[in-house]
C-alpha cells in the first residue's frame, strides 16, 4: 500500500472554466467534481479533493477549489490550507475577474509557493501563450506568489504534464509541513453521514496529530466528541496530523449538527472569540479606503460570519495598498490563533476587501489614548519568543495567564513558550494553588502601584476604616483577576510593598486608626457605655439611642466602633454587638476557670457566673468558640487545649 504521510496541501485556482477540474484529473487520475450538479453544469461547486503521489510514494492532498465568482465562500473554504498552489489561467481567456481575485486571497492567506499553469495550451499559438505570460507577470508583481514560474499544459493532449509533475515535485522536495504547535485542529469543510458509520467529517489537520479514540472539542459549541476512526485518502489510519486531509469518524456528534466553519480541536483550546486584534491590508479592488467601524464579512479557517472592522490606527481609515492595525468584532464566535490568516469581502459579498493576519485573539474593548495597546500589537507583529509572549500578556484583560494558555494562543509548542517563561526576567511567576500563572513585571509594577495608590485614598478618605477590603480592591483592578487568585497575588504583594493584609482588610504598615475630635468624644461615650453595661451592653440601635445618635448618622457610628475595635478599647462579639474590652476579659477568664475544674461548661451555667441573660451568655460562647478558646460538643462547650 502507498504511504499515506502527507506533507504539504496543494490547492488549485483560478477563473471558472479555466480547466482547474480538468488538470487535476490529468496530473492524478481523479475526478474531483463530486456533486450531480458540478458533472451536469460542466462546472466546480464546491470543494473537490484528490491526492497527488510523488517519486518516494508520499502522498500530497490536493483540493480542488470553485472560480465561479458565486462560489466565492467554497473557494476561502479550501484555500485557508494550501501549500503549494497551482494556478491556472486559461491560454484562451487570459487573466480573467476571478484571477484577479483568487491572486489577492491567496496573497492574503500568505501562499508563497506556486506554479502558474497556462491551459489549454493547445488552443493558442506563441504569441498568446507569450502575452498571457506577461499578463500573469503583471497580476503577480507585489504579491506572494511573483516570480513563480509559469508551464503551458493541456490536458486534452498531455502537452507540458511533465513538466508540471517535476516542477511540483521540484517545490515539495525538502518541503517542510508547517510547524507543529502541540495543539490540533480540523476546520471542517465538510460534515455528513455514512449509514452504518455516523457522522463523517472532513479537513485539512492543523497543529499536531490526531489519534484514534482521541477526545475533541468542537468549537465554537464547547461540545464534546471523540474519534471513532480515521482515515487519511480512503486508507483507514490510526493517527494523522499536520498537512494531511483527513477524514474522521465520531462518536458522541449525532445531535451537533456539525458544519463547514465549525473546529475540532485539542481540549486545551477550550473557547473561541468574537473580538481579536489583527494586521489588516486592503487590497487594491477594494477601490477605496476601508473606515472604522465599516461592516464585512469575515473568513477565517472554513468559517464566515459578519464582522465590524475598528480601525485602530489614529487616521480612522486604511486606504487600498496599505496595511493597519484593526480589531475584527464577529457576529458569531470564531476560533482564531496568533498567525492564523483570514480574508475579509463586503458585506453582500461581492468583493474582496483585504485580509491579514491574527496578532491577539482576544481583543478587547479600548479607549484612548491607544499608544501602549498599538505598541504591543506591533511587537507582536514583528518579533517572537519573550517579546511575543510579552507583548500578549500585556494586551489581556487577565492579569496572568498559564503557560499552556499562552501557548495555545500563541500557535507555538508549549515547551517553547515554558523555556521562554521561565528564563527571561521580564515575567513574573505566580503560584494558586497547585497551578502556575505568568504575568509580566510592567504588569506586577503596575499592579504594585494601583493597589498602594489606592489603600492610600482610602486612608485619606476614610481615616477611621481600618483598611480597605480586598474585595472592593479587586473589582477595582484595571486587570480581571479571580478571588481565588487575588489572595496569593495581595499576599505577595505585601512581601514587596507597604501593604499589610490583616484577614480581609488592606492597610499600609504606617497607618493607625486614631480618633480624633468628635470621634474622639463618640468613641469616649461609646466606652463608658459599653463599660457600664458589662455583661448587658446594648446593641448598635440601643446604643445609638441612648447615646442620641440619628438614624442617618449609624454608618459613622459603625466606623468609630471598628476603629475603637482596632484600637483593641472594645471587642466585638457578634454582628453589631460590641462589649468593652474589660467585660469580654473578665468573661473569658470566668470561662477558662470553670472549665478547668469542671471540663465543660452549659450556657445556662454561664449565664449564672455573668449574672447576665442567656442571649448574651450565647453570644460570648460562640465568640470564644469561634476565637479558638472553646469547642462546642453538644449543648456543652469544653477547653480547646486544656491544661493538663
Amino acid at each position: 500500500m502507498a504511504s499515506t504521510v502527507t506533507h504539504a496541501i496543494i490547492g488549485t485556482a483560478g477563473h471558472i472554466d479555466h480547466g482547474k477540474t480538468a488538470l487535476i484529473k490529468a496530473l492524478t487520475g481523479q475526478d474531483t467534481d463530486r456533486l450531480k450538479e458540478e458533472k451536469e453544469r460542466g462546472i466546480s461547486i464546491d470543494l473537490g479533493f484528490a491526492y497527488f503521489t510523488l517519486p518516494d510514494g508520499i502522498r500530497a492532498g490536493i483540493v480542488d477549489v470553485p472560480g465561479h465568482e458565486r462560489f466565492i465562500r467554497n473557494m476561502l473554504a479550501g484555500a485557508h490550507g494550501i501549500d503549494l498552489v497551482l494556478f491556472t489561467v486559461a491560454a484562451d481567456d487570459g487573466v480573467m475577474p476571478q484571477t484577479e481575485e483568487h491572486l489577492d486571497i491567496l496573497h492574503l492567506l500568505g501562499t508563497r509557493r506556486g506554479i502558474f499553469v497556462i491551459t489549454k495550451a493547445d488552443l493558442a499559438d506563441p504569441a498568446r501563450i507569450r502575452d498571457v505570460r506577461d499578463e500573469i507577470e503583471l497580476l503577480a508583481d507585489g504579491t506572494t506568489l511573483a516570480g513563480a514560474p509559469v508551464i503551458e499544459v493541456s490536458s486534452i493532449t498531455g502537452a507540458g504534464l511533465d513538466a508540471l509533475r517535476a516542477e511540483i515535485v521540484r517545490q515539495l522536495d525538502g518541503f517542510q509541513a508547517r510547524r507543529a504547535t502541540g495543539v490540533f485542529r480540523l476546520p471542517l469543510d465538510r460534515a455528513f453521514v455514512i449509514k452504518g458509520h455516523g457522522i463523517v467529517v472532513t479537513g485539512t489537520a492543523m497543529g499536531a496529530e490526531v489519534r484514534v479514540g482521541q477526545k475533541l472539542r468542537v468549537l465554537p459549541s464547547g461540545a464534546e466528541v471523540r474519534v471513532r476512526s480515521i482515515q487519511v485518502h480512503s486508507d483507514s489510519v490510526e493517527s494523522a496530523g499536520l498537512c494531511q486531509r483527513v477524514a474522521l469518524n465520531l462518536t458522541g456528534a449525532e445531535k451537533l449538527d456539525l458544519a463547514r466553519g465549525d473546529v475540532l480541536a485539542d481540549e486545551r483550546l477550550d473557547a473561541a472569540t468574537a473580538r481579536f486584534d489583527a494586521w489588516l491590508e486592503i487590497r487594491p479592488a477594494a477601490k477605496r479606503a476601508l473606515k472604522n467601524n465599516t461592516r464585512v464579512r469575515l473568513f477565517i479557517g472554513t468559517a464566515e460570519t459578519i464582522a465590524r472592522a475598528i480601525v485602530l490606527d489614529d487616521s480612522g481609515a486604511i486606504a487600498p495598498k496599505a496595511g493597519g492595525l484593526a480589531q475584527l468584532v464577529t457576529d458569531d464566535p470564531v476560533v482564531a490563533l496568533v498567525g492564523d490568516r483570514f480574508v475579509i469581502r463586503d458585506e453582500t459579498n461581492s468583493r474582496t476587501l483585504g485580509g491579514g493576519i491574527v496578532l491577539n485573539p482576544l481583543g478587547r474593548r479600548v479607549r484612548k489614548p491607544l499608544e501602549s495597546y498599538r505598541a504591543n500589537l506591533r511587537m507582536l507583529k514583528g518579533s517572537s519568543g519573550a517579546d511575543a509572549l510579552e507583548a500578549l500578556i500585556n494586551l489581556q484583560e487577565s492579569f496572568a495567564l498559564g503557560a499552556t494558555r499562552l501557548a495555545t494562543l500563541m500557535n507555538i509548542p508549549i515547551a517553547e513558550a515554558d523555556a521562554a517563561l521561565r528564563e527571561a526576567p521580564r515575567f513574573v511567576k505566580l503560584s494558586v494553588g497547585d497551578e502556575e500563572a505568568f504575568t509580566t513585571r510592567i504588569r506586577w509594577d503596575d499592579l504594585k502601584r494601583f493597589a498602594l495608590d489606592a489603600v492610600a485614598q482610602h486612608h485619606k478618605s476614610e481615616p477611621l476604616s481600618s483598611g480597605l477590603e480586598m474585595e472592593a480592591m479587586r473589582t477595582r483592578l484595571p486587570f480581571e483577576i479571580g478571588a481565588r487568585a487575588f489572595r496569593p497575588i495581595v499576599d505577595r504583594l505585601s512581601h514587596e510593598s507597604e501593604i499589610v493584609r490583616e484577614e480581609s482588610l488592606l492597610r499600609l504598615k504606617s497607618h493607625r486608626v486614631q480618633l480624633g475630635g468628635d470621634a474622639q468624644t463618640l468613641g469616649a461615650k461609646i466606652e463608658a457605655a459599653l463599660t457600664a453595661a458589662q455583661f448587658q451592653p446594648p446593641d448598635l440601635k440601643q446604643l445609638a439611642d441612648e447615646l442620641n445618635i440619628p438614624t442617618s448618622q449609624l454608618p459613622h457610628l459603625r466606623t468609630v466602633l471598628a476603629a475603637m475595635e482596632r484600637q483593641g478599647r472594645i471587642v466585638k462579639i457578634a454582628t453589631d454587638l460590641y462589649f468593652s474590652r474589660a467585660a469580654s476579659d473578665t468573661a473569658k477568664d470566668r470561662l477558662v476557670e470553670h472549665l478547668k475544674s469542671h471540663n465543660e461548661i452549659t450556657a445556662a451555667t454561664f449565664r449564672d457566673l455573668l449574672s447576665a441573660s442567656r442571649k448574651f451568655a450565647i453570644a460570648l460562647l460562640d465568640h470564644f468558640d469561634h476565637t479558638g478558646v472553646t469547642t462546642r460538643v453538644g449543648d456543652t462547650r469544653r477547653l480547646r487545649n486544656p491544661v493538663s
